[in-house]
């Protein structure tokens, strides 16, 4: 279809991906009773009696949330497939069933989609969803999939981005800035391969960082945690645009400010010591980073009990008025605004 003439043009990476997101889908009021959320959650929520279910798609293209280069399609499969489980379970929800639609252009090999699916089985396999179909096509260059997830959970314990309140207190789980350190060791070893083909690539023995960027986990494991202990967070997101982003998001939604402890931000030592060899601040790659599929939440402050005991949980800071900004409290003791850099989809067209 022909693009429609208009004397005012507006760039895509003007708005970015969020801001792009809500232009487009800001006429599209719900209209049916069963349909409970759509855009702008992790994952839109169906009323389907019994209980809610949660859907969520997300889209990969080859040269802009991948390289095959350095992703071996088994662990692109397996990816895949975390990255929407990941927005389940941030709706505190359980993933179902997934649906896996592909783009493909003809240097792909049936042995290579082999490959894929292999890595798409071993995530179903490890997170207790199925395959229930999806669709294949032609694509003019490279590979794009599209994977749809699909959850259920009980009314009570659904969380949303939009509930936070005043007072409670902002968690984390795992650590944060891994998967981005490891992405810059990939790309480095990516342009001296391309300047030297003859180089061995040297990962430096950087299995956490490499891993946490090539093969995530989704943290099924939190969810099974909260039901186990009663818990039910005031709002949740997963990061995957980067922790900075996520708290805006939740602050924007919910019509709140955050402070946030630098001290209260996890950071693997890995990515420490990594971090300060790229020259790059730590706590910089820990906020604007992305890609660690960790689960940020809120809690009411009664159940810092609850929290206090539950392994790899972290408390770094507290929701504020909004009108209080979103601050970050460094060890040093200053308080600085936080800007969210999360990752930008949408960007200059490449030369040609």
């Amino acid at each position: 279809m022909a693009e429609t003439k208009n004397t005012d043009r507006t760039e895509i990476n003007e708005l970015g991906e969020f801001g792009l997101i809500d232009h487009l889908t800001q006429d599209f009021p719900l209209k049916n009773k069963s349909s409970i959320v759509g855009v702008g959650d992790d994952a839109a929520v169906i009323n389907n009696g019994k209980n809610l279910t949660v859907v969520s798609t997300d889209m990969l293209v080859e040269g802009i949330h991948f390289d095959l280069m350095y992703s071996p399609l088994k662990h692109l499969g397996y990816k895949a497939v975390v990255v929407n489980l990941s927005d389940i379970y941030a709706m505190n929800a359980t993933p179902k069933q997934v649906t896996v639609s592909l783009a493909l252009s003809s240097r792909f090999s049936v042995e290579a989609l082999e490959e894929l699916y292999d890595g798409i089985r071993t995530a179903c396999k490890k997170y207790g969803v199925d395959l229930v179909g999806g669709d294949t096509t032609s694509s003019n260059k490279g590979l794009i999939i599209s994977i749809t997830a699909i959850g259920q959970a009980q009314a009570s314990r659904i969380t949303y981005r939009n509930t936070a309140k005043v007072g409670d207190l902002i968690c984390i789980t795992g650590d944060v800035g891994a998967a981005y350190l490891g992405l810059q060791i990939l790309e480095r070893e990516k342009q001296l391969y391309m300047s030297n083909p003859g180089i061995q690539p040297d990962l430096e023995d950087q299995a956490y960082l490499v891993g946490k960027q090539l093969k995530p986990e989704a943290r099924k494991d939190m969810i099974d945690l909260f039901a186990k202990n009663n818990l039910v967070p005031t709002a949740m997101i997963d990061v995957s645009d980067g922790v900075a982003s996520e708290i805006f998001h939740i602050c924007k939604q919910s019509g709140v400010g955050a402070f946030v402890e630098e001290s209260g931000v996890p950071i693997h030592p890995d990515a420490q010591m990594m971090a300060i060899k790229f020259n790059l601040d730590p706590i910089t790659c820990a906020l604007s980073g992305g890609e660690d599929y960790e689960l940020l939440f809120t809690i009411n402050p009664k159940d810092v009990e609850k929290v206090k005991y539950l392994p790899d949980i972290y408390i770094m800071g507290e929701i504020t008025p909004a009108e209080d900004g979103v601050k970050l409290h460094t060890t040093g003791g200053n308080i600085h605004n936080i800007t969210a850099q999360g990752w930008e989809h949408f960007g200059k067209e490449p030369s040609q």
